[in-house]
């Protein structure tokens, strides 16, 4: 079980570690420009483009829960039906975004509180990066149909190629052209089409044979397309509600200032880079117990979870003393402003603890996708979210000022693993 673990997560980690360090990269290329507010406004875009394009996000999920489980049952042509389904839909979100992008960033500047200029900037990333809507959601589906077809690798090198170019074009945008963040706009929209060219060619050299058992006439199936709507519905509410947790937390941060939101911005994308790599085991999760589920095998069901949660158990203890001893470190990398670097020092504590803590929520959030035991994910993020995470933000941060808003992030993903380990018995091992 463990080969079989490592075989999926550790392209799974590579890959999911190059979306961070590609965060890491922009903030650190932006935190060193002449004002802080481009990297205010980097961070601003962030939150915009991550309830946008987060929101869908069980485009992936739910495509390797049900990819998988068809995969366990050897069914070729409701795999490749899996595949076309949501390509359907994703390009079809895509378009409409593109095609609403006026009135959601115009919402979406009346909610974030920021500074003049900080508005200003996020509005010309914003301008520019909207255009990579359909290839993102494609690529969503995409993946989450490669994961569930127990192939890791593909996602690995679709997302390497993608980060790598993104920043080598974000570094020649704005120190070979003089740009700031209409260069990491341009960097992303370009690297976008192109990894969504080279899924395409990967899915061609491998998976053509599939195309032979696609059925026209059973696209839109009702019977599949409600079961695929209502996993989907449900990891849906669950995404928009963890999306509202980190936006909040950033739109609180923006209206304290521009140095405490560059400073948070800071350490979140030292919270993300842990967090992508514990979620290398977390989609191995998906595949894996997806793929003994649609095969009825409960006993490699159950290896599968309890292996995993111990791999991410592990992943995160190791993140946590990582940053204990690097912690202070990584700070000056992202920026050289000394009022940034204080403020981020006064509550480097909290990203220290995040690492083991988050651990348990993120690979439960694997098992139950693989399982499309999808209505524990989202009621328990809901009851996170509003029970928890809202409360103790209020009231620890009269007491605590800054730290609180961590605290309240912290608590927020405790509450998400033990909520979900409650429901782990019942709804998966004995189901």
């Amino acid at each position: 079980m463990n080969k079989n673990i490592l075989r999926l997560a550790i392209p799974n980690i590579i890959s999911n570690l190059s979306v961070p360090l590609l965060g890491a990269v922009d903030t650190a290329l932006v935190g060193h420009l002449d004002q802080v507010y481009y990297l205010g406004a980097l961070a601003v875009g962030s939150v915009i483009f991550n309830f946008v394009f987060w929101g869908f996000g069980f485009l992936r999920m739910g495509t390797t829960g049900l990819t998988a489980q068809e995969y366990g049952r050897r069914d070729r042509k409701e795999i490749i039906l899996t595949f076309a389904r949501v390509q359907v839909i994703a390009l079809s979100i895509g378009f409409a975004i593109v095609l609403l992008q006026a009135p959601i960033i115009y919402f979406s500047m009346w909610i974030i509180e920021s500074s003049r200029e900080v508005a200003e900037y996020t509005r010309v990333y914003y301008d520019i990066r909207i255009y990579t809507a359909p290839a993102v959601l494609s690529l969503y589906g995409i993946n989450g149909w490669f994961l569930g077809m127990q192939n890791a690798k593909y996602p690995m090198v679709i997302t390497i190629v993608l980060n790598v170019l993104n920043i080598v074009l974000n570094v020649t945008f704005i120190y070979g052209f003089g740009m700031h963040v209409d260069g990491v706009a341009y960097g992303t929209l370009i690297s976008t089409y192109v990894a969504l060219a080279l899924a395409v060619f990967l899915f061609m050299m491998k998976y053509k044979k599939y195309l032979s058992h696609f059925i026209r006439e059973e696209l839109l199936r009702t019977t599949k397309l409600k079961r695929y709507f209502s996993v989907n519905r449900d990891i849906f509410i669950r995404t928009l509600c963890l999306i509202f947790a980190f936006s909040f937390f950033t739109a609180v941060s923006a209206a304290q200032g521009d140095l405490i939101l560059a400073a948070n911005t800071i350490l979140l994308q030292l919270w993300f880079i842990v967090s992508y790599g514990i979620d290398g085991f977390a989609f191995a999760a998906e595949s894996l117990v997806g793929r003994f589920k649609g095969s009825g095998n409960s006993e490699k069901l159950k290896q599968a979870v309890y292996y995993n949660i111990g791999w991410g158990l592990i992943l995160g203890l190791a993140g946590t003393f990582l940053y204990m001893i690097l912690g202070s470190k990584m700070v000056h990398v992202f920026t050289n402003n000394l009022e940034v670097i204080t403020i981020a020092h006064s509550v480097l504590f909290w990203t220290v603890l995040a690492p083991f803590v988050s651990s348990f929520c993120y690979i439960l959030d694997g098992v139950f996708i693989g399982a499309t035991e999808t209505r524990p994910m989202r009621n328990t993020m809901v009851a996170s979210t509003f029970l928890v995470f809202l409360p103790a933000y209020f009231i620890s941060t009269h007491l605590f000022g800054i730290h609180g808003l961590w605290l309240a992030m912290v608590l927020f993903m405790i509450a998400r693993g033990v909520a979900l380990g409650f429901y782990l018995p019942g709804r998966v091992l004995n189901n």
